[in-house]
């Protein structure tokens, strides 16, 4: 992460050996995660772009790698709700916070789940100040499903982009009878852009994740980074491409 400015990796295996957890194991926690996207409401800010989100922040210690999950806030109808800031990183929302309906009780106590929040802050690499203070995380369910021939769904931004948290961490949850969805990493010059309009030497890597929890990271600082949009694919069954992300700031925000 350092050298390149992303990583790519298998979340599963790599917590399993780290963690000295069996295959079993995490079969049983992932098939647990996989439910809590059957579920996904839709995103109230992607009105007709078949996008479904949940999210929820908590904070991790980076002494002990405790991880604490933050209360909920309870909007005007009374539901539990978690917002997310991105300031001027995303062109969408610019200096907007958005409302997304909380992550299920279930996930909040998942400890496949809290092994990928430990695993991606291990490998990220802070200044000596932030390490003494609580690193908040943000974790978002997010799902792209398209169910008729010549629907899009598109995450958000749409365009290369940087999201303004130094780290943020992408694991493949399911795809299914997808076409679309190619990940781009790319220089911090080409934020609002799309990949096919810059210099090809630009982009450092263009890749899809296609195996559970096949996973990649990036800072913020050095890279910006794309995922194209998803179409349905030959098959019957609905295109889906479903995502954890997995962000993390400091407790006190410096410029980036």
């Amino acid at each position: 992460m350092l050298e390149k400015g992303f990583i790519r990796f298998d979340a599963g295996a790599d917590i399993g050996h780290l963690y000295s957890k069996d295959e079993a194991w995490i079969a049983e926690q992932f098939a647990e995660i996989e439910r809590a996207f059957e579920d996904l409401p839709v995103d109230a800010y992607a009105s007709g772009l078949h996008r479904y989100r949940r999210f929820s922040r908590a904070v991790i210690l980076p002494w002990t790698e405790q991880v604490e999950w933050l209360p909920a806030m309870v909007n005007a109808d009374g539901e539990e709700v978690a917002e997310y800031f991105q300031g001027v990183f995303n062109p969408e929302f610019k200096d907007a916070y958005r409302s997304f309906p909380m992550l299920q009780q279930e996930m909040l106590e998942n400890e496949l789940l809290k092994r990928i929040i430990q695993f991606d802050f291990a490998q990220t690499y802070w200044d000596e100040r932030d390490m003494v203070m609580p690193v908040n995380v943000g974790v978002h369910f997010v799902k792209l499903k398209v169910e008729r021939d010549g629907d899009e769904a598109v995450s958000s931004p749409n365009c290369l982009h940087r999201d303004g948290e130094p780290f943020t961490f992408a694991h493949l949850v399911r795809r299914q009878n997808v076409i679309g969805g190619e990940n781009v990493i790319a220089t911090v010059d080409d934020v609002d852009q799309f990949p096919e309009d810059i210099d090809a030497g630009h982009i450092f890597a263009d890749f899809a994740l296609t195996k559970s929890l096949e996973s990649y990271g990036v800072a913020d600082v050095a890279v910006s980074h794309y995922v194209s949009a998803v179409r349905k694919g030959a098959g019957d069954e609905a295109g889906e491409r479903s995502m954890i992300l997995i962000d993390y700031q400091p407790t006190v925000v410096k410029p980036l």
